[in-house]
């Protein structure tokens, strides 16, 4: 027996021999029972044991007001209730054999991860046990007891509701067991929503939260050169441009998301140049990561070259650093084939090497992984398989490609002993013609992954099943970036995902996405899901069967709708079947007679204005009857193009209509089958329109629906958010506007939540919507639901919360407002600039565009007051950046200067957007660290949005549990942009803070949290 094992096993005798008296109170307060219980750790115990017993009493207190005490011991006091928490537990308990066998048991075959929150009752005193198999499960067993009393985790901070209640021992009996061993995110690099923004506090942060979610990884994914790449996550080089520390001597330039870079349809763009007074939020022109400072929006000399990787580098190395610390997994990764930027290839000529030849590609990946060693920790290295893989035809040599190249960095891997695992990724498990080709051709050690195709509305890939014997890792889509300016409720569907990946017997479960907060319900679905999917996946628990192969069924197979409602469509009379297409469509199936039928296939090319975007064929029972159709080559944008096929023959009484993926997405306007007594008019992903009717409904491979029961989360979600008073009728709105089979998405919306947002260019853009107003806004009848709701809420947690959801659903029918003026204005402006005569174009600008330019300008000044109403994380001031410089130059800009010139005078000021801040007062505090290691100074970014001027602007903080406040004054920074900074040296133990401003206006003074000084911001320090 060690030392140590025999001290744990003497602190269990003295708990249950009861052999010593109680101590002082630990913190104060009444509890129920009458006396406070101890939090018990072992003397010796680990950094993480520590920062568990912290935890617990973070939570104990944000839900009771009442602090419990902490004792590192020998012994425990015995008349005292006691949460003992220790990764030690299997050997406390080993005393405990006689008395409480069943529990001694339990702990003692702890498995891999797994942890055991329990209530025991021994000798007239009740404890509770909070233990792991080790110290990261024993973490995880004390935030699962923090949400035994109320407490929830989210990646953007912690929710607790408003009211404190007396405390009494819970009555728990948990054992947690994971059913995937690897959990986490893969935050998505390239636009300003995610982590190119993020500083080292925003890594932190989150990281911080992974554990309480009981999650355990973090990936990232790095662009190549070309577009928006290289970025500077993953430098690319040979062994001989690094140092000994990791630093480079030689580099590519590279780039994170700046305002002044433009890419993905954004504008380069000062943000002092932004409108409705947006710049309010940035305190730089040139906004971005501080990795890029001083070397936007790209560095120009080689130095800066080496000085921005070297920088992303040391941001990286702490953050990972901190995360191994939590137990997190961390993972980064390139594109394959490896693609070398071009002066590494000229490098690599200089010194007699071939950037073609494998050998070569091997060399610069021993580089890489090199620096990587010298770099940061980390513990996966994955491959990103070719995204044009998920819906391209793949020649072979493409594959082959791809197969050497990983071959190439195995064995870079093997010649530096690479101290992390190589895994793939990518938008595809594998190509087409093979999804687990990988599993056939690499070695099992290999994780294998990937992200759900069509951008989270497909399942998990299904060639997950047919690897075997090695890591599998399903990652869902928590948001997808088309609708990234708006809300996305998608917990049905991330519960459907983790079923599926459980089925598919994958071992790890991830979620991409760029946004944190407006994800609250969505990650917090997955997070649970990948411990246990009792009560709502009715086929948990079941032993597996092997599934029968799908019978196909009449419908149609994927599509997602493009509406262009208003267009003018040419070489034909019926322009509306042509001003919506279903784009990403794999097939339709139409139930016909045997024998001879006739099918004609109406297209149009309603969005690309060249040749090349967009090439596919078309299969009719099997057979290609159409190859390399580029309709734009063919006809141009906006017009007609029919194609009929006489004496189609069917032989199963399904005739099979199939899209040959080459560039980009199939698409299709309408369809005409003409059968025996039978026949089809459809009008694809649009309305009824003469005698043709709307679409057929989607039919999947498996029949199941896209979405599972999220009734039960959203009880439990709306009761914790929005207090008890509300939760009811909140959960059953959210529920019902949760996910739901996609019908339209674009211009229109799904069965449940409206999609005014689409991609143009870009993520999250908008387009006219030619429907009158008076009908779309039926589709929005929930936010007045929600708005009766809001006397309901009480207390200022729950109020902030229920508002937070309720301005983003208002700002959603504001989107949803915008696009239908915009298309009346377009349309006035069409009939403007038909005209000829220049006195007729004026006098028609002006009683005709410019009132409804004034309409687009007051609707757009409405959304965008909601929108800054609901800015409170780096991603939503991501979601501001992206109206100024990608929606608004196609929206406002280019048709104001349009109209402008057809005035043949400048816009009055009320057809101009506002310079002025048009949003609510309030206070952001942008990144919210929750725990902060010892010596750390404590640095909050604070934003005030509001004109001010403000005659206190203060943070007041003390220890936990109370004592008296120590007052910090705000330092201004630039624009609305303060700074805060309570140096690690005065901060001797766990602390708690708030936020508070006052204005000469004589206005209420705003405090943040919103519960303060009641219920603070709390960080706990850790070993």
């Amino acid at each position: 027996m060690t030392a140590k094992q025999g001290l744990v096993m003497a602190v269990a005798a003295a708990i249950l021999a009861g052999a010593l008296g109680c101590e002082e109170d630990g913190g104060g307060g009444c509890w129920q029972g009458g006396s406070q219980p101890v939090i018990v750790v072992t003397v010796g115990a680990s950094k993480l044991e520590k920062l568990a017993a912290r935890e617990i009493r973070r939570y104990i207190y944000l839900r009771t007001g009442s602090l419990a005490a902490i004792e590192e011991v020998r012994t425990v006091p015995p008349s005292r209730e006691a949460i003992i928490v220790s990764d030690s537990s299997r050997v406390m308990l080993a005393a405990w054999k006689k008395d409480l066998p069943d529990v001694a048991f339990a702990v003692n075959n702890l498995g891999a991860q797994e942890y055991l929150v329990k209530t025991v009752d021994h000798k007239g005193r009740r404890c509770v046990l909070v233990c792991g198999v080790d110290r990261v499960a024993t973490l995880y067993a004390a935030y699962r007891f923090a949400e035994h009393i109320g407490a929830r985790f989210y990646l953007h901070g912690d929710v607790v509701p408003d009211e404190q209640v007396a405390f009494a021992m819970p009555q728990i009996d948990e054992k947690g067991s994971p059913l995937f061993s690897i959990r986490g995110i893969q935050p998505f690099h390239d636009f300003p929503e995610g982590p190119d923004w993020w500083e080292l506090d925003d890594y932190k942060a989150i990281l911080a939260q992974l554990p309480k979610l009981r999650m355990n990884f973090l990936g990232l994914h790095t662009y190549p050169e070309g577009g928006v790449g290289p970025e500077p996550t993953v430098w690319i080089g040979l062994a001989d441009d690094m140092g000994g520390n990791g630093r480079v001597s030689f580099s590519s330039r590279s780039s994170w998301s700046n305002t002044l870079r433009g890419n993905w349809g954004y504008a380069a763009m000062k943000t002092g140049d932004y409108t409705f007074g947006a710049d309010r939020f940035f305190e730089r022109d040139d906004y971005g990561p501080a990795v890029m400072h001083g070397m936007t929006p790209w560095p120009q000399t080689p130095q800066q070259c080496n000085e921005v990787f070297d920088r992303a580098a040391d941001m990286l190395g702490e953050a990972f650093t901190f995360a191994r610390g939590l137990g997190i997994k961390t993972c980064v990764g390139t594109e394959t084939p490896l693609i070398i930027p071009n002066v590494v290839k000229e490098r690599m000529r200089e010194r007699g090497l071939d950037p073609a030849d494998p050998a070569a590609v091997q060399k610069v990946y021993e580089g890489m992984f090199r620096r990587i060693t010298k770099a940061y920790p980390l513990d996966y290295y994955w491959f990103w398989t070719p995204e044009n893989w998920t819906w391209s035809n793949v020649k072979q040599e493409e594959i082959d490609a791809t197969v050497v190249d990983l071959k190439a960095a195995i064995a870079a891997a093997e010649a530096v002993d690479a101290p992390f695992i190589l895994a793939t990724c990518g938008w595809v498990l594998g190509p087409p013609s093979n999804r687990a080709l990988f599993d056939e051709s690499l070695p099992k050690v290999m994780p294998i992954s990937c992200i759900n195709r069509n951008v989270g509305f497909e399942p998990v890939e299904p060639g997950f099943a047919d690897a075997k014997d090695r890591p599998k890792w399903a990652i869902p889509w928590l948001e997808d970036d088309p609708g990234m300016v708006i809300p996305q409720l998608w917990v049905g569907r991330m519960r459907r995902d983790a079923a599926d990946a459980l089925e598919y017997e994958c071992t790890g479960l991830l979620g991409i996405h760029w946004r944190t907060r407006i994800l609250g319900p969505n990650v917090s679905a997955l997070a649970h899901a990948a411990w246990h999917q009792g009560g709502w996946n009715p086929d948990f628990g079941s032993p597996r069967q092997p599934a029968e192969p799908p019978q196909p069924q009449p419908g149609r197979v994927g599509g997602r709708v493009a509406a262009f409602a208003g267009a003018q469509i040419a070489d034909t009379d019926d322009d509306v079947l042509y001003q919506t297409v279903l784009y990403d469509i794999h097939a339709y199936r139409f139930d016909v007679p045997n024998g001879p039928c006739k099918v004609t296939l109406r297209f149009c090319e309603p969005h690309y204005g060249q040749a090349g975007k967009r090439v596919f064929g078309v299969k009719l029972e099997g057979k290609a009857v159409i190859e390399n159709l580029d309709i734009f080559a063919r006809v141009g944008k906006n017009r007609a193009l029919d194609y009929t096929f006489e004496n189609v023959r069917v032989e199963d009484r399904l005739l099979d209509i199939d899209f040959i993926y080459e560039t980009e997405f199939p698409c299709i306007a309408a369809i005409v089958v003409e059968a025996a007594d039978v026949g089809y008019r459809i009008n694809c992903g649009g309305p009824a329109y003469g005698n043709y009717a709307v679409d057929l409904p989607e039919t999947d491979v498996d029949t199941q629906p896209r979405d599972m029961a999220s009734d039960d989360f959203y009880a439990d979600w709306a009761r914790v958010q929005f207090g008890p008073e509300a939760a009811e009728p909140a959960a059953a709105l959210f529920a019902r506007l949760d996910g739901g089979p996609l019908q339209r998405v674009g211009m229109g919306q799904n069965a449940n939540l409206p999609r005014p947002a689409t991609w143009v260019d870009g993520p999250g853009g908008i387009q006219p919507d030619g429907r009158p107003w008076e009908q779309v806004a039926v589709q929005y009848a929930f936010v007045e639901e929600m708005e009766q709701l809001r006397p309901l809420v009480q207390g200022a947690g729950h109020l902030e919360r229920f508002d937070y959801w309720l301005d983003n659903f208002r700002y959603l029918r504001a989107m949803g407002k915008v696009n239908c003026t915009w298309a009346r204005f377009n349309a006035a402006m069409q009939m403007v600039k038909a005209q000829t005569d220049a006195e007729t174009r004026r006098r028609l600008a002006a009683e005709t565009a410019l009132p409804v330019r004034r309409e687009l300008i007051a609707d757009v000044t409405q959304a965008q007051r909601y929108l800054f109403a609901t800015v409170n994380t780096m991603g939503s001031l991501g979601n501001v950046a992206n109206w100024q410089q990608h929606i608004f130059p196609s929206l406002l800009y280019q048709g104001g200067r349009e109209l402008a010139e057809a005035l043949d005078k400048p816009l009055p000021a009320d057809a101009m957007p506002p310079t002025r801040y048009i949003g609510p007062e309030k206070i952001v505090v942008p990144t919210v660290r929750t725990s902060l290691s010892a010596g750390e100074d404590l640095v909050l970014k604070v934003i005030l949005p509001g004109p001010g001027p403000y005659t206190s602007s203060k943070l007041s903080w003390r220890p936990l549990g109370g004592g008296d406040y120590h007052e910090i004054p705000l330092e201004h920074v630039a624009r609305g942009v303060y700074q805060v900074v309570l140096p690690g040296t005065e901060i001797r133990c766990d602390l708690e803070y708030h936020i508070k401003v006052e204005s000469n206006a004589g206005g209420q003074a705003l405090v943040w949290p919103a519960t303060a000084p009641r219920i603070n911001q709390t960080v706990v320090i850790m070993d």
